[in-house]
């Protein structure tokens, strides 16, 4: 018999062991602990995926206005453009970057007379020789003066673009000139003899291995290239001689490849006077607002190509984590 009022025998009574309840309570406060925790990890993780698709639509706004030049200025000012470093089709003073600035130079109304600022120890002939097309047409098309500015360097394929200005100024440390053509390599031939070393070259033409650093120097081969470089080099002084006119003072030494200070250059003609982009933008252009028409290699791209290297790191070390590998 059980005493318990209810009649009923231990705990059915329907009173819970206080063990069960204490269990109970334990699971309640996890199972909210782990609701809480995935509500905050997927807040998180739609906070970090609006974080990136704003990021992203700045960087698309970025790459989409990479080209624009601010063409917004309505005052006469002087409009600038660097040309510095190698001259080529892979650098920044490339033909279709500095053109692309001339055209936007050129057509702005506000635009007095366009200065290029040149430090630059030459390049690729063909593309100053489109440079230089361009100005003469750009300022025939648009009536406007060029000027160009030497800072420290204008020679070879940066003088060949100078020749087109009206005026060239410098300073009178500057270097100014090597006006000619160069073509280099290196020849192995003989250090492959003392090694015993064959070369094996097969060619379908018979100049097919010309200038092959491996294989002795043909004479007829050699003639044929020096006078290609006499051709390019003909065309260049003829640019010269076209920028310059009677201003030029020719010497033996003029088309040479001699390199002289800008003091000198002014003194030979191929330079007109002293100055700086600051002077002649106050004193010869008369229009002291300088813009820079420039056009550089854009944040937006800049950023762009390290975001993919780093979205493909992270894809690379995520893929090496999970056993996976890329090939």
């Amino acid at each position: 018999m059980n005493d318990d009022n209810t009649g009923l025998p231990g705990n059915l009574s329907g009173e819970r062991p206080q063990g069960v309840a204490w269990e109970r309570a334990t699971l309640e406060k996890l199972i909210f602990a782990a609701l809480k925790e995935q509500q905050a990890a997927r807040r998180w993780k739609l906070f970090m995926r609006l974080t990136w698709l704003v990021a992203l639509a700045a960087l698309a706004w970025m790459i989409y206005h990479a080209d624009e030049v601010n063409t917004a200025v309505s005052t006469p000012h002087t409009a600038v453009i660097e040309i510095k470093g190698e001259i080529a089709s892979s650098a920044e003073a490339s033909a279709a970057n500095v053109v692309s600035s001339l055209v936007s130079a050129f057509e702005d109304k506000g635009a007095v007379a366009i200065v290029l600022l040149i430090d630059s120890p030459g390049g690729s002939p063909v593309q100053a020789g489109i440079i230089n097309d361009e100005i003469t047409r750009l300022k025939a098309l648009h009536q406007k003066k060029v000027y160009a500015v030497v800072e420290e360097t204008c020679a070879s394929a940066a003088y060949y673009i100078a020749a087109a200005a009206d005026d060239i100024y410098v300073d009178k440390a500057s270097l100014v000139g090597s006006i000619g053509v160069l073509m280099d390599g290196f020849g192995f031939t003989g250090l492959m003899e003392k090694l015993g070393i064959e070369r094996r070259l097969m060619t379908a033409g018979s100049n097919k291995g010309m200038l092959d650093p491996f294989s002795p120097q043909d004479d007829a081969q050699r003639a044929y290239m020096q006078s290609m470089l006499g051709e390019i080099h003909t065309q260049f002084i003829t640019v010269v001689k076209k920028g310059r006119g009677e201003r030029l003072k020719e010497t033996p030494d003029t088309f040479s490849g001699l390199v002289w200070s800008g003091q000198q250059a002014v003194t030979l003609g191929l330079a007109d006077g002293l100055g700086s982009l600051d002077s002649v933008a106050r004193d010869i252009v008369k229009a002291e607002d300088i813009v820079d028409y420039t056009q550089r290699e854009n944040l937006g791209l800049r950023l762009a190509r390290r975001f993919g290297a780093s979205v493909g790191e992270g894809m690379f070390l995520a893929a090496r984590s999970a056993g996976v590998q890329l090939r």
